[in-house]
């Protein structure tokens, strides 16, 4: 019976992790960075090496987000909670042509 109920919980663990997962796809042409999401987009926060010092616009800024960059860290989110729909275009313009962004994080409905 113990064998069943840990096969169980694996069961369920991997059904709760598969409904809560958001794909995100970034690509950067020359100064946007492009998305593709499977779920709508409620934040995001990503490193630079300083070439994204002016970023705005894109998906995000349509989406009313507040965008704020400064020391190497770039932050957008709405104070209404709007969000990004699921798809793809352009995120934001980088405001400057950037090759390497990295500890990406973004947010979903569920806090994800």
């Amino acid at each position: 019976m113990f064998t069943n109920f840990k096969t169980g919980m694996f069961v369920f663990f991997t059904v709760f992790s598969f409904g809560f997962t958001q794909d995100v796809t970034l690509s950067i042409e020359g100064s946007d960075l492009l998305y593709d999401s499977n779920q709508g987009i409620y934040g995001f926060q990503f490193d630079h090496n300083g070439c994204a010092s002016g970023t705005n616009g894109g998906d995000a800024g349509a989406a009313g987000f507040t965008i704020s960059c400064g020391n190497g860290t770039c932050l957008g989110f709405s104070f209404s909670g709007s969000s990004i729909a699921a798809g793809n275009g352009v995120l934001v313009d980088l405001g400057g042509e950037c090759s390497t962004l990295y500890n990406l994080v973004f947010a979903g409905a569920n806090g994800i």
